[in-house]
């Protein structure tokens, strides 16, 4: 079995060192090849803005998994974020990551007794991490956010597979439903779908801010939580809190031909060659590989090894209890090795698995594939929302797009400034900016019409506005697929 190898950038080839040794030292390694591949800030600062040579897209896609140490995200300009680059190239739509107390780590809830032992399941590739960002006026910037039915279907039905293999009984879905109701409103009404092929599981939906709210207040009330990408990904890292922080976090990136292991802190510069950063996320994440593959027992050795470690004080600098020793990041990696073979006293131990190796490298696709949940509804085009870049007059505005439609067969019914409908009726107090959406609908009684009118309508538009964005705006099996303004 091949696996690629990316040590990562600042602390990243410190603690993929020690992973590594800890793995070797276990036996874990005995029959498979580990591939290093250039990927990370060395390959951005050449000018490879996907920040990964082809020779590293190859080796992956023929390997079929990679273990990634952390790499650097330039903020604002430049190039993508590796992380994310990486993750939706490969489609690795699943984002597992598991969050528990651990012995030696202490957090306010394991000094007042409260167990912590939950998952996140983050959906992976879509959302707002599209990164589709477009500047539509002097004042204003846009991105756009995409949920497709087929992406909340892969994610639900990874979260309900592995409650049912993890022998946990509910499932909850995290969702904001009741602002973004078509988008949000998609995640969870696929969940519900998904949910009924599952009828032994129990399910529940909580409203993201509830249930951050909830996670400080009662955590041990969650064992599986589903939620869309942003959302995840914030409440990934509230989650590390309860538990002691990133170092403590493993993630896996769970596709159908590819899958990514990695751990999910930053690269941790200030530290970086002074041997002093914790390696745990890194080593549970690579645990959570070898379970992966069907190495159950190399994995459940390790994870022993590594908390009758932590139970015994064995600590990095950054936790544990300050009176005991803290050790480098290589020692740490010594002192689990040692341990190999033990098993924790006081927490429960992993009951060993058999090793049983089930990856096989992916068969490469012919061509990029389409999937589908619905079957094409019947759809009729009834308008178009425009977005036009200008500082006019509301009043004149009106007007003179009232003019424009007179000979068509839409006409304006209403104006938005920032999702805040401000035309034919809003408030006086609503703060406008220089972008403005403009809805046109089909009249009543008008004849069915085709894009063809509305880019007409476009056309004629633009010869006196700036056009930034259109959106065609169409009913799907008679449903309205498109939202209101906020206040119309």
């Amino acid at each position: 079995m091949r696996i690629a190898l990316a040590s990562g950038d600042g602390i990243g080839p410190e603690i993929m060192d020690a992973t590594l040794a800890l793995l070797r030292a276990s036996g874990a390694l005995n029959n498979i090849e580990l591939v290093p591949v250039e990927m990370g800030k060395a390959i951005f600062d050449r000018g490879e803005t996907r920040g990964m040579t082809s020779e590293a897209i190859s080796t992956v896609e023929s390997c079929g998994l990679l273990l990634k140490g952390p790499m650097g995200t330039m903020s604002g300009g430049g190039g993508k974020s590796i992380n994310v680059t990486a993750r939706k190239i490969w489609n690795a739509f699943a984002n597992l990551r598991h969050f528990r107390s651990l012995p030696g780590v202490r957090t306010p809830y394991s000094m007042a007794g409260i167990g912590v032992d939950f998952y996140i399941v983050r959906e992976n590739i879509e959302d707002t991490y599209g990164s589709i960002e477009h500047q539509i006026s002097n004042d204003v910037m846009e991105c756009k956010r995409l949920t497709s039915a087929p992406g909340c279907d892969a994610v639900h039905r990874f979260a309900f597979e592995f409650a049912r293999k993890s022998g946990i009984d509910i499932v909850h879905c995290g969702h904001k439903a009741n602002i973004m109701k078509m988008t949000d409103g998609l995640f969870l009404e696929r969940f519900r779908s998904v949910a009924s092929e599952y009828p032994e599981i129990r399910t529940a939906d909580v409203l993201v801010d509830a249930l951050c709210m909830n996670m400080v207040m009662r955590p041990q009330q969650y064992r599986v939580i589903v939620l869309p990408n942003l959302q995840g990904d914030i409440v990934s890292d509230l989650a590390a809190g309860l538990v002691g922080g990133l170092g403590f976090a493993p993630s896996a990136n769970i596709g159908n031909h590819i899958s990514i292991f990695e751990a999910v802190h930053g690269t941790a510069p200030d530290l970086a060659g002074k041997g002093v950063a914790n390696p745990c996320s890194l080593m549970f994440s690579s645990i959570m590989l070898l379970r992966h593959v069907g190495l159950l027992g190399h994995a459940a050795r390790i994870e022993n090894a590594i908390l009758a470690a932590l139970e015994q004080g064995v600590r990095t600098a950054d936790f544990g209890d300050p009176t005991e020793p803290a050790l480098s990041t290589g020692d740490f990696a010594k002192a689990v090795i040692q341990r190999l073979g033990q098993q924790p006293r006081h927490v429960k131990p992993v009951v060993d698995g058999v090793d049983h190796l089930t990856h096989r490298p992916p068969v490469k696709p012919d061509s990029i594939e389409e999937v589908r949940t619905f079957a094409k509804r019947p759809e009729r085009v009834v308008g178009a929302d425009i977005t036009l870049d200008g500082s006019e007059k509301l009043s004149e505005l009106a007007g003179s797009l009232q003019g424009i439609a007179k000979t068509t067969p839409f006409h304006l019914t209403m104006i938005a400034n920032r999702g805040t409908q401000v035309w034919p009726s809003g408030s006086v107090y609503t703060d406008c900016v220089d972008s403005w959406c403009v809805r046109f609908e089909l009249r009543t009684g008008s004849r069915d019409i085709q894009q063809s009118d509305v880019m007409a309508l476009l056309e004629a538009i633009a010869r006196r506005y700036t056009v930034s964005t259109y959106t065609l705006l169409r009913n799907f099996a008679g449903k309205a697929g498109y939202s209101l303004a906020q206040g119309q």
